[in-house]
């Protein structure tokens, strides 16, 4: 393993000049680049030697990724590393950016790697791109915990946060906030743990009081470097659902409700589905009025139409007393059979079963005429095709039954029989339930 190490994370040495493009590994051979290499490394005569040899590099390790050859990928970054002395100064600068994202991706799947090698790597990055050190010392902390070093990752971190180089750019104070966050987290996961073991604890106890407390020192630490990353407008779904989580741990409703709604309805945040379903568990938690309840899906039901939660959508807009949200509700489970990931959600087709009787002996044709003039064209093969109804039955009698009702009743009499007869589903009696709907 050290071997392998060397050779990614060593400079170059006039040792290497005749190996670095013949590799004995692969048993691949470029005459042509081992000549450019051995130009640049013996002073070179053309500096676009340099760039050619360097480009082809870059281009042969992105090829080897691309085919998971983590070794020869490994072998190309050995002659890589030469980009770190070219003479153009852009992309010296840009170079070790360049070379961490190459590097870190294959010693994190290189079958020989391990998290030494992957240290090594890293702690040598950062002193090589010292501009891009929060972003490596980040990146390094998440490897860590990949690998359930949390201890490590939390020490990587805490040096992070107290790196400086030259004056403080709104770019390195949205990293160290983030590295900041990612310390909340791992004290968020040091606090979870604590709460599992109150738990198991007798309220009476001194040992119940004592870990209270450091529940409460844990809390506040977690608290502010949580609530601060997540005023910044941005996608932070899990240091919200950990901050939430402590906020309502310590009765503190009213700072768990502004979070969570600021989250979901501040229009400096990006439109995130995870936002609204957050709000939504809560809002159901605190038990709130339906009308509550009713308004946060409907803004998840025009983000996420398929969400495994507009079934407990179209529940509510049943119960609803406006009928405007009845019709809603039809329109909601049309919405979830639109999309393939549902068509075998056999809940979903009783519920339409069900309410397309409901909506018609309602004298609401009008409602299920909007719906299906929009779909006549495509749902007949989308869902009620020869093949799918033959495939339905074969792996689930009961759905193909719920479709074959749905279907009778949205393609009439005729057509439901042609595509469920007696034959075509061998159950008699669920041709007869057909028939009955149908009429």
């Amino acid at each position: 393993m050290s071997d392998f190490s060397e050779e990614l994370i060593r400079p170059k040495t006039e040792d290497d000049q005749e190996e670095s493009c013949v590799f004995s590994g692969t048993g691949m051979s470029f005459p042509w680049l081992q000549k450019h290499i051995g130009t640049v490394a013996t002073g070179g005569k053309k500096e676009k030697d340099f760039a050619q040899t360097t480009n082809a590099c870059l281009s042969f390790i992105q090829e080897a990724l691309l085919k998971h050859q983590w070794q020869q990928a490994a072998e190309f970054m050995h002659s890589y590393f030469q980009i770190l002395e070219d003479s153009d100064s852009h992309k010296r600068q840009a170079a070790p950016e360049i070379i961490w994202k190459l590097g870190s991706e294959i010693l994190f799947y290189h079958p020989k790697s391990n998290v030494e090698t992957f240290n090594t790597f890293a702690d040598r990055m950062k002193n090589i791109g010292v501009l891009n050190y929060l972003k490596i010392s980040l990146q390094h902390a998440l490897y860590l915990l990949h690998h359930g070093m949390l201890e490590d990752a939390n020490r990587n971190l805490s040096h992070a946060e107290t790196w400086r180089y030259g004056e403080k750019s709104s770019s390195q104070e949205v990293l160290i906030n983030l590295i900041q966050a990612y310390k909340g987290l791992l004290q968020y996961y040091t606090w979870s743990k604590k709460k599992m073991e109150l738990s198991t604890l007798d309220e009476d106890d001194y040992a119940y009081n004592t870990a209270s407390q450091n529940m409460l020192n844990h809390s506040w630490k977690t608290s502010v470097n949580l609530c601060a990353l997540i005023q910044t407008p941005g996608v932070w779904d899990p240091f919200v659902k950990s901050y939430v989580e402590m906020l309502e741990f310590y009765g503190d409703q009213d700072g768990a409700r502004e979070v969570l709604t600021n989250y979901a309805y501040d229009e400096k945040f990006p439109s995130n589905p995870n936002a609204h379903i957050y709000l939504y568990n809560f809002l159901k938690r605190e038990k709130a009025p339906r009308e509550k309840l009713i308004s946060v899906l409907k803004i998840l039901y025009q983000i996420v139409p398929s969400h495994k939660l507009m079934l407990e959508f179209h529940r509510l807009l049943r119960k609803s007393e406006k009928e405007d949200h009845h019709k809603l509700g039809l329109e909601v489970l049309f919405g979830v059979l639109d999309f393939a990931g549902c068509t075998k959600n056999i809940t979903a087709w009783k519920y339409l079963a069900k309410y397309l009787r409901q909506t018609l002996m309602g004298n609401h044709l009008a409602w299920v005429q909007e719906e299906w003039n929009s779909r006549k064209n495509w749902w007949p093969g989308f869902h009620f095709s020869s093949f799918w109804a033959k495939s339905d039955w074969k792996e689930d009698k009961a759905l193909a039954c719920e479709k074959a009702l749905v279907a009778g009743i949205l393609l009439g009499k005729e057509r439901e029989i042609d595509l469920f007869s007696v034959d075509y589903l061998g159950c008699e009696n669920s041709a007869l339930c057909h028939r009955r709907w149908v009429c």
